[in-house]
């Protein structure tokens, strides 16, 4: 019996003229401030001391050693945007609120967008158990409203999110040790380089939000690579439409790396090994 060989869904007629999918990541700190006035009341320490408090009763109580705070306490000082068109074409690159990174306006230009392109699909990596939840609550504290969000992204096998996570975890079944790290460096992506998540508190501290930000644009970018690569497993991208949109998102970053110098770090530790 001859045999025929799967080939990747027809692009529609008007591929990369529209936005399809929102590629996000985040980068939190601790709110000391909460901290206090919910697990220390009375005590009268200073956001500082309750933060250092509720980190080190964490690393008590964790197996890996870890000192992270529940993702309730934790307010954004990073949000970036990788908006990506029906072609799966990288569109544009954006962190929130840039140069002041301040974490009420990031939160508010984030669900200002979302709202925008409602019929945008999230992309996230473990948005489901950290980013969102996160947005959502600050969102909660904001007072903003999610209408269409609310109504589209509330069903975990259906919704207008995917989490890559998740995803590849088949929905939790298994661990995928290394993370999105392992990920990355598995398609020749730089991955983690010079900064990682339990280096945010401190550089936040020392007022280095741009380093911060920078470390999440990196992240952000990781993910939309690691993207293309699922949709290559479901078919609708071959391995060769796959190869042919890093080539053009490696241009596109080289041409925006004028505007954003950090790139240059990326590119530079980019080692197209696949």
């Amino acid at each position: 019996m001859p045999t025929t060989e799967l080939s990747p869904r027809p692009a529609p007629p008007d591929a990369g003229t529209r936005t399809a999918f929102l590629v996000i990541d985040t980068e939190t700190v601790p709110d000391g401030d909460l901290l206090g006035k919910v697990k220390y009341p009375g005590e009268a320490l200073s956001p500082e001391e309750a933060v250092a408090r509720a980190q080190e009763e964490a690393r008590q109580t964790s197996y890996t050693g870890s000192d992270f705070i529940p993702v309730s306490f934790q307010t954004p000082v990073a949000v970036c945007v990788v908006r990506v068109g029906n072609d799966f074409s990288l569109q544009a690159l954006t962190c929130l609120d840039a140069p002041h990174y301040r974490p009420r306006e990031i939160v508010k230009k984030f669900w200002f967008g979302v709202e925008f392109y409602t019929k945008a699909k999230l992309v996230t990596f473990n948005g489901r158990g950290f980013d969102m939840p996160m947005l959502e609550l600050a969102a909660f504290r904001h007072g903003l409203t999610l209408r269409d969000y609310c109504q589209r992204n509330r069903n975990r096998f259906g919704g207008n999110h995917l989490d890559l996570l998740d995803w590849l975890t088949n929905y939790g079944a298994c661990r995928l040790v290394g993370g999105l790290n392992l990920l990355a460096k598995m398609l020749g992506q730089p991955g983690k380089m010079e900064v990682a998540g339990d280096q945010v508190y401190r550089l936040v501290q020392e007022g280095k939000l741009q380093e911060v930000n920078d470390y999440c644009m990196f992240d952000t970018l990781d993910t939309y690579f690691v993207f293309l690569r699922t949709r290559v497993l479901t078919g609708d991208l071959s391995l060769e439409q796959e190869h042919e949109l890093v080539r053009r998102g490696r241009e596109f970053l080289e041409a925006k790396a004028a505007d954003l110098p950090a790139l240059r770090q990326y590119l530079t530790n980019w080692t197209d090994e696949n």
